[in-house]
């Protein structure tokens, strides 16, 4: 069954004193396009995460974010010393060349940039981190591919439902179409007849039939029809399949429409011209449903 493309997923998990919050969000687009936000520690894996991303989603805006939570005693940061002492010597040289007094707040120059940086893990930590990432992300990742497979379901119910309904107004526009060139036939002779009465004069039986030949041809939709019908059978066959279709049935709803706008222009009575203008009103409705489809 089709997925959406609209989902969430999100997992949170403590491990070895660090709290873990992996959040998966995902909106429409016709490519892929990824976002991962992930804190300085864990910067190396931003390639493996969305080389993960990419294997598993095949469309749609990815918004992806780590956040990381020590809560445990040891510190994951720590201070430059060099840094600090380099703007404690800059501090006393301006106070002396100033005249004013010194009055050093360390906890204020713990905030100034390289004063305090994150502790670079070991290759041995850094492994850990990478299996502990990468095992949550595929976690969230199932998370966010079950709502958007459940929005999915919702998703081909509605269109298959305006399938039907532009299949039932398909089927009336043809049975519409046999009886026009019979009606014309009909009009056109009574007409001529009406005219040629006071004459005294009758109408060619053959120009009426070349008449009529000609105008069947040009208002028959038999082709238009017979190929809407198919498209429809591949839009729902496409529907109910297990493969990523939301180009493919994009395509499918504009060939429908093109076949739609052929039997408009074609149609010369008054009952088919309604009717098209029902069935292109539900072809937008799918049309618009569809680019929620992954």
């Amino acid at each position: 069954m089709i997925s959406s493309m609209t989902g969430f997923g999100e997992i949170t998990a403590e491990v070895d004193g660090t709290v873990y919050s992996v959040e998966i969000r995902t909106v429409n687009n016709r490519h892929l396009k990824a976002y991962v936000r992930l804190p300085e520690k864990a910067a190396f894996l931003n390639d493996p995460i969305e080389k993960m991303i990419r294997n598993e989603l095949s469309r749609g805006t990815v918004n992806y974010s780590l956040r990381m939570h020590n809560i445990s005693s040891q510190a994951d940061v720590e201070i430059d010393k060099n840094t600090l002492k380099g703007y404690i010597d800059n501090l006393k040289d301006i106070a002396t060349e100033t005249g004013l007094q010194e009055n050093i707040d360390l906890a204020v120059l713990l905030t100034l940039p390289g004063a305090v940086q994150e502790i670079t893990p070991s290759e041995e930590v850094a492994e850990k981190l990478k299996t502990v990432i990468l095992d949550l992300t595929s976690k969230a990742i199932d998370k966010l591919k079950e709502m958007r497979a459940q929005e999915g379901i919702d998703l081909a119910d509605d269109l298959l439902a305006n399938c039907r309904i532009l299949k039932e107004k398909t089927d009336q526009v043809h049975s519409n179409s046999t009886d026009t060139v019979e009606l014309y036939h009909e009009k056109l002779k009574k007409r001529v007849d009406e005219l040629l009465a006071n004459a005294k004069l009758k109408i060619d039986s053959d120009l009426l039939a070349r008449e009529v030949a000609i105008f069947a041809e040009r208002s028959d939709i038999a082709e238009e029809t017979t190929r809407l019908n198919s498209h429809l059978k591949q839009f729902e066959k496409a529907c109910k399949g297990n493969e990523n279709v939301g180009r493919r049935l994009d395509f499918i709803s504009q060939e429908m429409l093109r076949e739609t706008n052929t039997i408009g222009s074609k149609a010369l009575n008054a009952s088919i011209s309604n009717l098209v203008i029902d069935m292109k009103c539900i072809i937008d409705r799918i049309k618009e449903q569809v680019q929620n489809v992954e």
